[in-house]
């Protein structure tokens, strides 16, 4: 297991799997636990504001062309080929996972592994960290209005009212009161680094947990024939193929040199689940299970090819 799915976070996404699958939420447990997951996302981007330093922005405004290059390719590349796809399938799939293959697309960068494969692969590091930060940041805004561009769009309106409520409230609210509280709590979050990364990968964990509960005690995953799931695998398979190959592609064309292109590569390519369930929990609520599938098993796959691949580039590096 360990040499198949070397990353412990991969791991644990699959155990939380199959104890949703064993342990079903319904009713009142149910209710019970999307008010613990809401407070849990609240403090969730209450600290993703108070750890990122305004500094950082200011910084990645100055790489304007590789910044600039890496949020096109994550939410207007992407989102294109996802929506396109959906297109495609839009008979053969239900409704909930057409939506998640949109929402992938338009899910932020991730942040650790987009930086550590970068770094594995004699990318520029510094870039990395940037461009992550700046997606992740840009994401708080831009993919909850592509949700009621694309997703609200093809299902006939927008997002409802109550929706943007807690959107503004749950995410946007506690990320500007972390950046006010910088001024007084920097140093203690700077001490307590460890702690906080436990309770974000908790509360990942405890958002991808209830959201699939829910979807088998409502018997929502009862959609998911053999078919379903090869036309979901080989949407996902296109979107890995385009991600990596795309964003290597257009750091050649925009001429970056070797190191800024590993950069967009991999933060270009690379999709956050973290960032993705606590939002999914937010804006979908009862279809929060099926609409994070499509999320997980590319965030999976795209962890799994990067160790292979950013391996490879540092041996050409080396020659």
């Amino acid at each position: 297991m360990t040499r198949l799915l070397p990353d412990r976070f991969v791991q644990m996404l699959l155990t939380v799997l199959v104890l949703a699958w064993f342990f079903p939420l319904s009713g009142e447990a149910l209710a019970t636990a999307r008010n613990v997951i809401f407070a849990g996302v609240f403090l969730l981007f209450f600290f993703h504001g108070l750890r990122l330093p305004r500094g950082e922005v200011v910084r990645a405004a100055k790489a304007w062309r590789l910044q600039g290059a890496m949020l096109g390719f994550c939410y207007l590349a992407m989102p294109l080929l996802g929506w396109g796809l959906t297109k495609m399938a839009d008979s053969a799939m239900p409704a909930a996972l057409l939506a998640g293959v949109i929402y992938l697309s338009i899910l932020p960068s991730t942040v650790q592994s987009a930086v550590s494969y970068a770094s594995i692969a004699r990318g520029n590091v510094a870039a990395s960290v940037v461009a992550a930060a700046l997606s992740n940041l840009s994401g708080i805004f831009i993919t909850p209005a592509l949700v009621a561009f694309l997703i609200g769009a093809a299902g006939g309106g927008g997002l409802g009212s109550d929706v943007v409520v807690k959107i503004a409230t749950m995410l946007l609210l506690p990320f500007i009161l972390g950046q006010i509280a910088q001024k007084w709590m920097s140093n203690w979050a700077a001490e307590q680094k460890k702690l906080i990364g436990f309770f974000d990968r908790t509360v990942i964990l405890l958002a991808v947990f209830i959201a699939f509960a829910g979807a088998v005690g409502s018997g929502a995953l009862e959609q998911l024939s053999g078919e379903v799931l090869i036309a979901l695998i080989l949407m996902i398979a296109i979107m890995l193929i385009f991600g990596f190959g795309g964003a290597m592609l257009l750091g050649g064309v925009l001429r970056f040199d070797r190191a800024d292109r590993i950069s967009l590569l991999f933060t270009g390519a690379h999709k956050s689940v973290a960032m993705g369930a606590p939002m999914a929990a937010i804006i979908f609520g009862s279809e929060a299970g099926l609409v994070i599938l499509p999320a997980i098993i590319y965030h999976m796959a795209q962890l799994i090819l990067s160790a292979p691949l950013a391996n490879y580039l540092a041996r050409k590096a080396d020659h």
